[in-house]
């Protein structure tokens, strides 16, 4: 399976624009939690699938919001921090007693953002 970073890169070379792109990943990775909480089973290997997917994404948005020369306003990259530093901490919980309502935030937050970048309401 390829990691998020490698999926952000093919998909990188594809698309210019860098908002739609993130906007295309964040939509991918709320598909796949959609997709397990609607054909719930348990904690399984699609929903492990999942959440590491949208973790690593997130991990990634983390990294670039660290960076000083990220040309994103201080204010909205702390904002992107908080978000990532709560999808972390969620999945950790998730993990620990996995319920298919407790993916519903973590889809939610992905489709906001989603929409923002796209310039849409939700």
């Amino acid at each position: 399976m390829k990691n998020a970073a490698q999926v952000y890169g093919s998909v990188a070379r594809q698309i210019s624009n860098p908002r739609e792109l993130e906007a295309n990943l964040l939509l991918d990775a709320a598909s796949r939690l959609q997709a397990v909480k609607d054909t719930w089973n348990g904690k399984g290997e699609n929903l492990d699938i999942a959440l590491y997917y949208n973790r690593r994404l997130w991990t990634f948005f983390l990294t670039s919001v660290a960076n000083n020369e990220n040309p994103l306003a201080a204010e909205v990259r702390q904002n992107v921090a908080n978000l990532g530093l709560f999808v972390c901490k969620h999945t950790m919980n998730i993990l620990a007693d996995p319920r298919p309502e407790s993916l519903g935030s973590l889809i939610n937050i992905n489709r906001e953002l989603a929409a923002g970048l796209l310039g849409r309401a939700a």
